[in-house]
């Protein structure tokens, strides 16, 4: 049964729609999130939906943008410690509670890469540019130099991090404090293996 409709401003509108489409993509994969859905949970029809998302599509990019700017949000750097190894393993850590939370959501921001949807995977390719590149930020305070090889090793860092959340998920084998320890442990390896 569909709730009375409610008054709201047109920001308050979007912003409710995006909301419920996130918290749906926390509970299953973002292409089966059906404007029907969305509009139930508001209480309104799903015409007024295509008043705010031109489609579908234009509606699931809404979403991939929202979990993957709550994730680089989450996950940024903190100023308050000064030890680069710390701040390095509590934004890992940041990272897991977030997956952890959001499931789906997470999956579908990085498998994003995959989508038939160009935006969709220009967001996926975007976020995970923009946490590389914190790393190469702090490079120097890790005692990484900043080169391609460099580079190169760090978008593999991450594609490896990205894996293990996507199998930890599906099966947690390791409880989260050795999952982050794994993940912490693996980047000085990879990159003190680059010769200067």
């Amino acid at each position: 049964m569909t709730m009375s409709r409610t008054r709201m401003s047109p920001h308050a509108r979007r912003r409710q729609f995006i909301d419920l489409g996130v918290g749906l993509a926390q509970e299953q994969p973002l292409e089966t999130i059906t404007i029907d859905a969305v509009a139930e949970a508001a209480g309104v029809s799903k015409g007024l939906l295509f008043h705010y998302f031109e489609s579908k599509a234009d509606f699931h990019l809404a979403v991939v943008r929202e979990q993957a700017d709550e994730m680089l949000a989450r996950t940024a750097p903190r100023d308050d410690l000064d030890d680069p190894l710390a701040t390095l393993h509590a934004s890992v850590g940041a990272y897991v509670d977030y997956v952890a939370h959001n499931g789906k959501g997470f999956v579908g921001v990085i498998r994003g890469s995959a989508s038939a949807d160009e935006d969709i995977r220009a967001v996926a390719d975007a976020t995970r540019a923009a946490m590389s590149e914190r790393i190469l930020d702090h490079g120097a305070a890790l005692g990484i130099e900043r080169s391609p090889v460099i580079e190169m090793t760090i978008g593999g860092w991450m594609a490896y991090i990205e894996e293990l959340l996507v199998r930890w998920l599906s099966d947690p084998v390791v409880e989260r404090d050795e999952l982050v320890e794994l993940m912490v442990a693996a980047l000085p390896m990879l990159t003190g293996l680059v010769d200067d």
